[in-house]
């Protein structure tokens, strides 16, 4: 069986892992799901296709529809994801050290940096990518994601039920009244973009390290489908 494209044989010091399993809780075959006009997945791997001069492309997955979709668009797939690493608990770091032990071994070579595609982000530029290995590689930043501003659901909002009582997420001597222009500017991971340098995952244990850059996304390109509700309305509002 086919596992990997054997013609990919220019080493790059940067990998772009895309993880996508099979299963999911909240939206079944989530990943593979028809999104405008194609399946979920196909939008990161047109995105991926695009910075493929720079990155390896490997997927990582447990099905064999995404295996063929991987193989389809000549992207690195080394074997199928075992099941201790296909779980809803599993985390995301396990499968990147997993699948980058599998590739380094196979190039007999190590990678400078890990970028973190999630196959729920259908709508990315490019460009960020770009700007995100840009920063990494200034040697000021171990790492670099991608965030949006919270707006209207800010903590200092945010509410919590303690008992029968509904108590401040975040302690405060009194109500905070004050409108959102006022507020102090809090952004909130989008799952867009991760990268790191390897030694932040394999050291560290962590794709997000201590000298953090931070890409402020807007619009479309925050988001990350993870509900069925969600999912409906981002088809009447695109597909349309």
């Amino acid at each position: 069986m086919k596992t990997y494209n054997k013609n990919k044989n220019k080493f790059r010091e940067n990998l772009c892992i895309i993880p996508a399993r099979k299963g999911s809780k909240g939206i079944k075959n989530k990943n593979i799901i028809s999104f405008c006009g194609k399946p979920l997945i196909q939008h990161t791997f047109d995105t991926a296709k695009k910075i493929k001069n720079e990155f390896d492309i490997l997927v990582s997955t447990d099905s064999e529809k995404i295996r063929k979709l991987a193989l389809k668009n000549k992207f690195y797939f080394l074997g199928s994801r075992p099941k201790f690493l296909s779980g809803d608990r599993v985390e995301t770091k396990d499968v990147l050290k997993y699948e980058l032990k599998r590739i380094e071994k196979l190039k007999k070579k190590k990678y400078k940096n890990i970028l973190l595609l999630q196959a729920t982000c259908p709508f990315r530029n490019p460009k960020m990518i770009f700007l995100s290995l840009r920063k990494i590689n200034t040697k000021i930043f171990d790492s670099v994601i991608s965030v949006s501003n919270v707006e209207a659901n800010h903590p200092l909002r945010m509410k919590v039920f303690k008992s029968k009582y509904l108590i401040n997420f975040i302690k405060q001597k009194k109500e905070n009244m004050k409108p959102r222009q006022s507020l102090p500017k809090v952004y909130l991971r989008s799952g867009s973009i991760y990268l790191f340098k390897r030694n932040v995952l394999l050291k560290t244990n962590s794709i997000v390290g201590k000298k953090c850059y931070g890409v402020i996304l807007k619009g479309k390109e925050t988001i990350n489908i993870d509900s069925k509700e969600q999912l409906d309305y981002l088809k009447s509002k695109y597909e349309n």
